[in-house]
């Protein structure tokens, strides 16, 4: 297995979404850009806000497209074509309905599950499917037709304390991936309640 060189955060541009569920995958590139004393600026070849980060003793690459959400594709692969990235060398960080807020697991492969950032990625890959994820739980709304208004809009105070913890135990994870310990990364990401 390759290892992860780039990290890519899932989420929509501009002020008005800046806080929603859609953005989690954002706010845990944000957070890793932060611990590495780095900050994301925008970078036109690669349709988003981009930095080189140093986790541990691994370079890496950080993106969050400013593409919408449904069109997240072109970014990553721009920037898997100037690097010459493989699919396994991405982690995508993206919000999960299926999970509730405060947990979050790795996960790699696997189609979009309707979720139309990476629908989207999938398809700008060529349908490659073998990138890794960061699923960050926000939990589900409980009636389908009302994802779209749950995924943007705002989570409560309750709730958002929720997400960062579990986008704490990512970055703490994270070192863990990145070597290449999934095992271990997704052992101790996953028992976390």
């Amino acid at each position: 297995m390759s290892q992860v060189t780039a990290i890519i955060g899932l989420g929509n541009p501009g002020a008005e979404y800046d806080a929603t569920r859609h953005n989690a995958g954002f706010w845990l590139v944000d957070a890793i850009a932060r611990s590495a004393h780095t900050e994301l600026r925008p970078e036109k070849k690669f349709l988003g806000l981009y930095a080189k980060a140093r986790v541990g003793d691994h370079e890496l690459h950080l993106l969050n497209p400013t593409t919408f959400m449904n069109r997240s594709g072109a970014a990553v692969a721009a920037l898997a074509q100037f690097f010459k990235l493989t699919p396994d060398n991405l982690l995508v960080a993206h919000d999960e309905l299926d999970l509730p807020p405060g947990q979050a697991r790795y996960k790699t492969g696997g189609g979009h599950g309707g979720h139309n950032g990476l629908r989207d990625i999938i398809s700008a890959l060529g349908n490659q499917k073998q990138f890794h994820r960061a699923r960050i739980g926000i939990g589900h709304p409980g009636e389908a037709h009302q994802v779209v208004n749950y995924v943007l809009g705002r989570p409560g105070k309750a709730e958002r304390e929720a997400i960062e913890s579990a986008l704490d135990e990512c970055l703490a994870t994270l070192p863990l991936a990145l070597s290449g310990d999934w095992a271990k990364a997704m052992n101790r990401l996953h028992s976390v309640k």
